[in-house]
């Protein structure tokens, strides 16, 4: 067929995708591009996932609604706005380091998109911080990985253990956070205390210092490093579960309440 190429090289593409290429093979014109993709489409070559998105199909792929085909998620997901981002749980899954598998993939973006839903998946998006869209710096550790040979952008360790412990309704209950990052061996830990200082977020220092005070000797955290985020963290008590404010433990040295639950980790008796 005609766009071959495009279809090895693209996965998961956009229409101005598209249109860029016809552009380059001299086939000019929206028409020309809304054209081509009926054609695609009927003949099962490719499936729209939402408006301006489209999945390319292997050539035995059967079109479902409810079967994905050949369709890798997480192109999905880096592909629902131009700066998408692969954030939280989903960076812990495409990093290989996430407890449990989710149906739902999540990604960062300054303008998301309501929740799209495509064959059995749920594609959640999640606004940048805003310290970072003040800052400029939506791009703090984030890094390029491939899948299919395709090129997406997804959060570093260093920021996704930050981004988990910020927003850890993104990430699932505090035993899959947990087990998620201690199966991770190493993190910059300056690089850690940079974004959690970009951040601006006492809370968040406070939960961050938390994290690596429990893990000081497999991280190899050392003084200093929590002496800098204790300089972050609130100066009156904070719950670090906001969902969960019943019985919980002060910890006075980062102004945290903490679920009894989290502390006691009565989970790892089954894991």
């Amino acid at each position: 067929m005609k766009h071959q190429t495009f279809f090895r090289n693209k996965c998961v593409f956009t229409n101005d995708e598209f249109a860029r290429y016809l552009s380059e093979q001299g086939d000019y014109g929206k028409r020309a591009a809304e054209r081509f993709l009926a054609y695609y489409k009927s003949t099962g070559r490719i499936q729209q996932i939402r408006r301006g998105l489209y999945a390319v199909n292997s050539e035995r792929a059967q079109i479902s609604p409810s079967v994905p085909g050949s369709v890798d998620p997480y192109l999905v997901a880096s592909k629902l706005t131009p700066d998408a981002v692969l954030s939280h749980h989903t960076a812990l899954e495409f990093h290989g380091r996430a407890h449990s598998i989710w149906q739902r993939f999540v990604y960062s973006s300054a303008r998301p998109l309501a929740p799209v839903q495509f064959a059995l998946w749920e594609f959640r998006g999640t606004t940048f911080p805003a310290q970072l869209l003040r800052a400029g710096a939506t791009d703090y550790d984030v890094l390029t990985g491939e899948r299919a040979g395709c090129n997406l952008r997804v959060t570093s360790f260093e920021r996704t253990l930050v981004d988990v412990l910020d927003r850890p309704d993104l990430a699932g209950s505090w035993e899959e956070i947990w087990l998620s990052l201690e199966s991770i061996e190493f993190f910059n830990l300056g690089r850690v205390i940079g974004y959690t200082e970009l951040l601006s977020n006492a809370t968040t220092a406070a939960k961050v210092g938390f994290f690596l005070e429990q893990h000081r000797d497999a991280l190899m955290v050392e003084q200093q490093h929590l002496d800098a985020l204790k300089k972050m963290c609130p100066k009156q008590p904070h719950y670090l579960d906001r969902a969960a404010r019943g019985s919980g433990r002060y910890l006075p040295e980062w102004q945290l309440i903490v679920p009894v639950s989290l502390l006691e980790q009565s989970w790892r008796d089954d894991v």
